[in-house]
């Protein structure tokens, strides 16, 4: 339990003073008689004795109790000679809360209050009701607000401790989460881009292999988008590595990249790409997730559609852009994935959340799909 050092030390001076005041009561009152000059060698014995335990406090440990029993027995031996340093049993008080549990201190401040009440009464000339009740008020007073500063700063430490147990465990959270985030953000780029790319392959090199013999020429063609397909996925491995944008945004505008994207990533459909509006700037994640969103909508109608044609549409409206893939497939009833796959939509929503976007699908069975996906538009808005 963290102390309060300032009240420590104030009990340290008010000590001090007390015996000074004390002292100087005894010389004026009664000069250096005998009796006088024994309690003054007393007193500075206390003094000794009380400064050994303020310097060696900390090396003290289990020693003091031993240190306090022996300032208490001098600080006896000294009110007996001389009763007037009854006072000094205030500081006291607070070494003795300090150090003692609640029953030991409850003992020795009733034991201390006697001390100073058969101390007054010795000096008084008169008996007095306050010489009794005045010790037994001012001890109770001194007992209950060093024992609510206490208690208080026992409450505060405990605060303390919750609140650095609260944030460690805080700090612990937010690893884990962003370690389960980046985890989800490397699966949907692998989906997104590597996944997508070797199943393009596949696809294509199991075309040319079956026309091999039949359409050499078309083979041919379809072992060569094999090889660029290869060739922009090394590109893709090499960005996780660079943490870099999409290597289909470097150099060219997003209706670029959107254009040579219907080249190649549809595979039998026929992909068409329309621009509405006049572009302007995007914050560089806003395009990635517009051009990812893309690439996993051409990578549905390539595999699950059986589309002849597609159109991806790209407007650039006032405050808001927007992505349109339809295409006149098979569609669905409902957007049941096949059994090992269905990362893709979930990937593109939470891909366009991260930038304040919002993803939509409709579809029917046999009247095609579209989907649309709505991000904030110039650069500042979001």
């Amino acid at each position: 339990m963290r102390e309060r050092t300032w009240l420590n030390w104030a009990m340290h001076v008010g000590f001090y003073l007390l015996l000074v005041a004390s002292a100087l009561r005894l010389v004026s009152r009664h000069g250096l008689v005998a009796q006088t000059v024994a309690a003054l060698v007393v007193c500075a014995v206390l003094a000794v004795a009380y400064a050994v335990g303020i310097v060696f406090w900390g090396r003290l440990g289990r020693g003091r109790l031993v240190w306090l029993g022996c300032v208490a027995v001098i600080w006896l031996a000294l009110v007996v000679l001389a009763p007037s340093f009854s006072w000094c049993a205030v500081p006291l008080l607070f070494v003795c809360l300090r150090l003692l549990s609640a029953r030991g201190f409850a003992v020795a401040a009733a034991t201390l209050t006697l001390i100073v009440i058969a101390a007054q009464l010795k000096i008084a000339r008169e008996i007095d009701p306050s010489l009794i009740l005045a010790p037994i008020g001012i001890a109770t007073m001194t007992a209950v607000i060093f024992w609510e500063l206490q208690r208080e700063s026992a409450a505060r430490q405990l605060l303390i401790d919750d609140l650095i147990r609260t944030r460690g465990t805080l700090a612990d959270s937010r690893h884990r989460t962003g370690v389960l985030e980046e985890r989800e953000r490397l699966a949907r780029e692998i989906h997104d881009t590597l996944a997508q790319g070797l199943t393009s392959m596949g696809l294509l090199l199991q075309a040319a292999d079956r026309m091999w013999t039949a359409d050499p020429d078309r083979a041919r063609a379809h072992v060569r988008r094999a090889a660029a397909a290869a060739e922009q996925n090394l590109d893709e491995a090499r960005r996780f590595v660079r943490d870099l944008q999409p290597p289909g945004l470097v150099d060219v505008t997003l209706p670029e990249a959107l254009a040579r994207l219907g080249e190649s990533e549809a595979g039998a459909a026929r992909v068409r790409f329309r621009l509405e509006g006049e572009p302007y700037p995007l914050e560089p994640d806003v395009q990635a997730a517009l051009l990812r969103v893309a690439q996993g909508a051409l990578a549905n109608v390539r595999d699950h559609s059986g589309a002849r044609t597609a159109t991806v549409t790209l407007s650039y409206l006032d405050g808001e852009v927007t992505l349109d893939v339809f295409d006149d497939g098979t569609g669905f009833a409902e957007p049941v994935p096949a059994p090992g796959r269905g990362f893709g939509l979930r990937a593109m929503r939470d891909r366009l959340a991260e930038v304040g976007g919002v993803l939509t699908v409709e579809s029917a069975p046999g009247e095609g799909t579209a989907v649309a996906a709505r991000v904030p538009g110039r650069i500042g808005e979001r």
